[in-house]
């Protein structure tokens, strides 16, 4: 996947040294977030300095602990159907989800087990 052709959905990581991990979606950058060790050899979740996550509305880059997420609407993201299209105001989101369905979450909503719900990619290993 390359993230730059669905810039709407585009996310990423920055490490302490200045490095930057790409996502197609806010969800990948969560799936990923649960164990950076396995995507990212030799890196961890404390070595991160940054999450951005871009808002849907507008394309702009805002930090990933203070967007508000959108959840079950019928927007799919780039790689699979489930996803969390995020925007930088409550006031968006809600109107999206007016629009497409779903429901406002924050970053500290997201969990595990709703992620492994989302987490449709084939390849997954158990």
């Amino acid at each position: 996947m390359y993230p730059a052709r669905s810039r709407e959905w585009a996310a990423q990581v920055i490490f302490e040294n200045g490095d930057t991990q790409f996502f197609d979606s806010p969800l990948s950058l969560f799936i990923y977030l649960l164990d950076v060790p396995r995507y990212t050899r030799g890196r961890t979740a404390a070595q991160i300095t940054a999450r951005y996550v871009t808002d849907a509305s507008t394309g702009a880059w805002l930090a990933a602990d203070v967007a508000h997420y959108v959840h079950g609407s019928d927007a799919g993201g780039p790689m699979r159907a489930g996803n969390f299209p995020a925007f930088a105001t409550a006031d968006a989101a809600q109107q999206f989800a007016r629009e497409r369905g779903g429901r406002l979450l924050r970053a500290t909503d997201i969990n595990a087990a709703m992620l492994q719900k989302l987490d449709t990619r084939s390849h997954r290993h158990h």
